[in-house]
């Protein structure tokens, strides 16, 4: 159980001192430094004194609880002993917490403890496809069909669709998961070991582990990407309470040897500790109060596979990632068959008939056909039959995309329950999958639906019904039909409500077919469909009503905190918190601590038990309509593309949404000119459906390869299917970051 009891308003104050800089009141320069010594012992103190306030907080509730014990009984005793039991693990927090001393601490290689069991992660199976091929350039368009507004990884805006692209599916984590497995395997760290208590992991960083300059990486790195984060310099609200709250220090021991300690034992510790990305300290010399506007179109050396040089952002038009000369990691296990393109170029086509028109023009090398209209129709075309175009379909294990329509609780009329209830009944998502989607997606029925041993299968989307949907309205007020056909109350209050969504053909059909069905409930829909980025910066600032949205998110565990926390929802006046994912502004003490409890707590079960609470209270109070999932994508691809097919990997690991994002994939150049002299020369090659099913779980003893099915006019099954593209704003647990929207339906 947790709570932010004392707002410790003055880090603003106190920050400020050491981070803002003066500004020339006579021109437009601007005082910069990086600061990050200086920032240290203040930042110290500040988590120090934030802890003390937390535990004289907590002994505080825990006296009253006592005092009241005496007198309860039956249920009200029973919820002042849970109450008393979760006190007593917050104050043991506390009390570690104290125990460790500073928060960000710089030590020597003696100082690491004797006695550790370290491990490297080498027992896992490999990644890829030996036959893979490095060279080549691989094409793609924007997931989002818009650009980016930023470069920055961090930061106002910095949480978009092509963050993944740029960032989450390159950089170089410590330590991470098997995407088959879901076992810890190594990134920079060469090895890593888990005090006795499951609090403090230790990670040894690989000596030859470099920035895409040269630059070596070191332990400091990583606490100067901490600083960067949370100083005031961004407006970046999640990091700033993730790194406070979840972890207890983070510390260097010289170079090469950095640990960090959770607030509470995880399972998956080291992938929790790991997920941490180190910082260039001189790429960030000019770090100060302008950071945002300075470093907008600059993008960080990196750990990882891909950088973008300067240059190759054209704005507006398209990105090209060129991969590293050298890169350190390129003959490590997880890597080797992995990051093959020498670059890959991401273009922006705002159509997507017409982005489809430049794939199969051979101007794009692959593309989603997963909607049915681009499987069904637009890639049964020469191409296809003539064997220059693959397709095929992938199985994964991925949980569901939550998207559908998200309620902002604070704007009326959504702020009565029954409205909410009403609104999901008067919803039709079954006719939106049968006439758009021809019945092959699958209506989603839960938030966060689809995780193993965590969430409910019972719960089941409200369906479509006027009788039901007018029942709630009435609950509502709206009791008289006004001469439209839409509901009022007595004082001609009309039961209206605007759905914010990016505008595109897709998504205006599909609310075009909700608000019809919607007026026979009742209700006025009102469409606001605007550009992807105008949306989404909406959505940030908690302006919508209701949006139709999806967020990216990532196994092993579900994620409410970010979501659910009214620590999220509002800052401590009570002001709306513009920049974060709980686009529901939902705050509730219940739900408080059971985010909390999901986040932190010490056992599968204890899990389980918290994240299907929070999906009923999801459910049962309608702040989220669920609309459509999937689990497979439907990829073309021309036939120069490969895709693995070895031993251990069936085209892509099972727990991987989309398969571009793991990077597998090759370009084969020689094929790429046989095909396109057999295109000239009009012969042709195989016509190419084949499908991919993961295996039962693949364990780290032995990893099966895929099966293979028949082709597929004889063997696809049409029970779902979901486009989405690489996530935008992806924490996720276990990484710090806030999930990412998705913006393709």
């Amino acid at each position: 159980m947790f709570r932010l009891l004392k707002p410790a308003c003055w880090l603003a104050t106190a920050l400020a001192l050491l981070l803002t800089a003066s500004c020339n009141r006579g021109g437009t320069e601007v005082a910069r430094a990086l600061d990050f010594d200086a920032f240290v012992p203040q930042y110290n103190r500040y988590i120090n004194d934030w802890v003390r306030a937390q535990r004289e907080a907590t002994l505080a509730e825990m006296a009253l609880i006592d005092e009241a014990l005496p007198a309860a009984d039956g249920e009200r005793r029973e919820m002042l002993e849970l109450q008393a039991q979760d006190l007593g693990n917050d104050l043991e927090k506390w009390d570690f917490r104290l125990s460790l001393g500073d928060y960000i601490k710089q030590a020597t290689p003696a100082d690491v403890p004797e006695g550790l069991v370290w491990r490297d992660g080498q027992d896992q199976p490999d990644i890829g496809d030996p036959a893979a091929l490095k060279g080549g350039v691989f094409r793609q368009n924007f997931p989002s069909l818009s650009f980016p507004p930023t470069l920055r990884p961090f930061g106002e805006n910095s949480n978009n669709s092509f963050r993944s692209n740029l960032y989450d599916d390159i950089d170089m984590p410590l330590v991470t998961l098997h995407p088959d497995t879901m076992e810890e395997m190594p990134g920079i760290a060469k090895e890593w070991a888990v005090s006795d208590d499951g609090r403090t992991v230790y990670m040894r960083l690989h000596p030859e582990a470099r920035y895409s300059d040269g630059l070596p990486v070191t332990a400091r790195d990583y606490l100067l990407s901490l600083y960067l984060r949370v100083s005031d310099n961004i407006l970046n609200p999640y990091s700033k309470q993730y790194f406070r709250e979840e972890f207890a220090q983070i510390a260097s021991y010289g170079d090469g040897i950095l640990s960090v300690s959770l607030a509470e034992p995880k399972a998956f510790a080291a992938a929790t500790a790991g997920s941490l990305t180190p910082s260039h300290p001189e790429f960030y010399a000019e770090y100060g109060p302008d950071y945002t506007e300075r470093y907008q179109w600059r993008f960080p050396p990196t750990t990882g596979a891909y950088e973008v040089l300067d240059g190759d952002v054209v704005k507006g038009t398209s990105i090209t990632q060129t991969r590293v000369k050298d890169w350190w990691a390129k003959d490590m296990k997880y890597y080797r068959h992995r990051f093959n393109p020498d670059k890959i170029v991401t273009i922006v086509v705002r159509d997507e008939s017409k982005a489809f028109e430049l794939f199969r023009a051979g101007e794009l090398d692959t593309f989603v056909i997963t909607r049915p209209e681009f499987w069904y129709e637009k890639s049964e075309i020469p191409p296809v039959y003539d064997g220059y175009i693959e397709r095929y379909t992938v199985f994964n294990n991925y949980p569901k995309i939550p998207r559908g329509f998200y309620f902002n609780v604070i704007k009326t009329p959504l702020d009565d329950r029954n409205v909410r209830i009403g609104i999901q009944y008067a919803l039709h998502w079954q006719k939106v999958i049968d006439v758009m989607f021809r019945g092959d997606y699958q209506r989603l029925n839960a938030f966060n639906e689809g995780f193993p041993n965590f969430s409910d299968p019972t719960i089941r989307a409200r369906p479509f019904s006027i009788s039901a949907a007018r029942a709630a309205f009435r609950e509502a007020g709206y009791t008289e039909q006004g001469r439209d056909g839409i509901l009022q109350k007595p004082d001609g209050t009309r039961l209206s409500v605007a759905v914010t969504y990016p505008a595109m053909p897709l998504t205006d059909r599909i609310m075009a077919i909700l608000r019809e069905d919607a007026r026979a409930c009742g209700f006025e829909l009102r469409l606001d469909g605007l550009e992807s980025t105008v949306s989404y910066r909406k959505t940030m600032q908690k302006q919508h009503e209701l949006v139709f949205s999806g967020w990216n998110i990532t196994p092993p565990f579900p994620d409410f905190y970010q979501f659910l926390h009214s620590s999220n929802a509002f800052d401590e006046k009570g002001n709306v918190r513009p920049q974060t994912n709980n686009i529901f502004s939902w705050a509730r003490p219940d739900t408080d601590k059971l985010s909390v409890q999901v986040r932190t707590a010490r056992s599968e079960d204890a899990l389980a038990e918290a994240a299907m609470a929070l999906q009923h209270i999801i459910h049962d109070e309608a702040i989220f309509a669920p609309a459509y999932s999937t689990d497979f994508m439907r990829i073309g691809s021309w036939r120069w593309i490969r895709w693995p097919d070895s031993e251990y990997t069936g085209f892509s690991p099972r727990y991987v949404y989309d398969p571009h994002e793991i990077h597998v994939l090759w370009v084969a150049d020689e094929m790429k000119e046989e095909t396109l002299a057999a295109r000239r020369a009009g012969t042709t090659f195989p016509e190419v459906n084949r499908v991919f099913v993961p295996p039962p779980r693949v364990t780290a003893d032995e990893a099966a390869p895929v099966e293979e099915a028949a082709p597929a006019d004889e063997s696809v099954a049409a029970d779902g299917t979901e486009a989405a593209a690489a996530g935008d704003p992806a924490v996720e647990s276990p990484a710090p970051g806030p999930a990412e929207e998705v913006e393709n339906p």
